[in-house]
């Protein structure tokens, strides 16, 4: 597959090096969200680091290791970039010191500005319960938008299968808050089809997920979920929140 043309600088390999600009981005989602929308996903991931060489990356959440696993096998070596919000579960630490350690990956941790203790002295303690929507934003979304600056297309692993805000997840989709492509290769995979290729693969899984916790973020903010419940209610339970921001 050919990008479409761009005056950047690319590198002695053909690969794209500078960034192109949001028209130029824009243009690539147009022409290529449809033309991809039922490919697989490691062709998703060939054209994402094809068209964007380094300006490329994946981001796990580390509940499962399943994208950074696809996407090692096609770019081994890609940046995958992990968000330690500061209130991770050890466990998910611990999947993503197993990934760093037993992938051909270039495992990439940011933070936010303020450490736990800065943040409870600024906005008072424990602001996930006082103003959880700020704390996301603080911990979650203004980090993450800072450490992809440097990329022009990022990778989730987002599925349509997960809740009802995400049916319309698009493979290739424009980022407006960002300004960046987003692209999401799994997200025509069921559950099934995830369990399948991790069961095949040997895909590295937080335990969490085996103990009742079946959609992992900050350990304040998330619960265990019954047998028969939506997965992410577990998530903010108790309250309206469903999404931390980063995906709206």
């Amino acid at each position: 597959m050919s990008a479409a043309a761009t005056t950047t600088a690319r590198n002695s390999r053909g690969i794209q090096t500078e960034g192109r600009t949001p028209e130029e981005l824009r243009e690539l989602v147009s022409h290529w969200g449809a033309e991809l929308e039922l490919a697989p996903a490691e062709v998703i991931i060939e054209w994402a680091a094809a068209t964007f060489g380094e300006r490329f990356c994946v981001t796990s959440s580390m509940g499962d290791a399943a994208l950074a696993h696809l996407a090692s096998t096609v770019v081994p070596g890609i940046d995958v970039v992990f968000l330690d919000t500061g209130y991770h579960f050890v466990e998910t630490i611990g999947t993503r010191d197993a990934v760093s350690a037993t992938m051909d990956v270039n495992l990439l941790t940011i933070t936010p500005v303020q450490s736990v203790a800065e943040q409870d002295a600024a906005h008072g303690k424990d602001l996930y319960k006082t103003d959880p929507d700020l704390c996301c934003k603080l911990r979650k979304v203004q980090p993450l938008a800072e450490g992809l600056s440097g990329y022009d297309a990022w990778a989730t692993g987002l599925r349509r299968a997960e809740t009802h805000n995400r049916v319309i997840a698009p493979v290739i989709g424009w980022d407006a808050k960002k300004g960046k492509v987003k692209v999401s290769p799994l997200a025509r995979w069921s559950d099934e089809q995830m369990e399948r290729y991790i069961a095949e693969n040997g895909v590295l899984v937080n335990p969490l997920v085996y103990d009742g916790y079946p959609s992992i973020g900050c350990a304040p903010c998330t619960r265990r979920v019954a047998p028969g419940e939506d997965p992410r209610s577990g998530r903010w339970a108790g309250t309206n929140k469903t999404e931390c921001g980063i995906h709206s």
